[in-house]
């Protein structure tokens, strides 16, 4: 594995970690988004995920269940993104 290749795996296996959540429907919603849609991200819409994580699991709850919007332009963005990659 090159070091590119090991520096990704190391990334994304410390993500999936994060995704673990205290409730099931963000654990899910979480991995399958990082399974299928996050390779597709720019950089910057990689750091948004991260910073995505940072928020309490209720908000982010509310957020992907459509029952709150985030103020932030680049986080309604990735919110969508989720939402999609979980309903496709």
């Amino acid at each position: 594995m090159t070091d590119a290749a090991d520096t990704e795996a190391r990334q994304l296996s410390r993500l999936r970690w994060q995704c673990r959540r205290g409730m099931l429907e963000l654990d899910l919603l979480l991995n399958q988004f990082l399974d299928t849609a996050y390779a597709d991200l720019t950089e910057p819409q990689r750091q948004d995920f991260v910073r995505l994580l940072r928020y309490q699991d209720q908000i982010i709850h509310d957020w992907l269940m459509g029952q709150a919007v985030p103020a932030e332009a680049a986080l309604r963005d990735l919110v969508r993104r989720i939402q999609t990659a979980s309903s496709g």
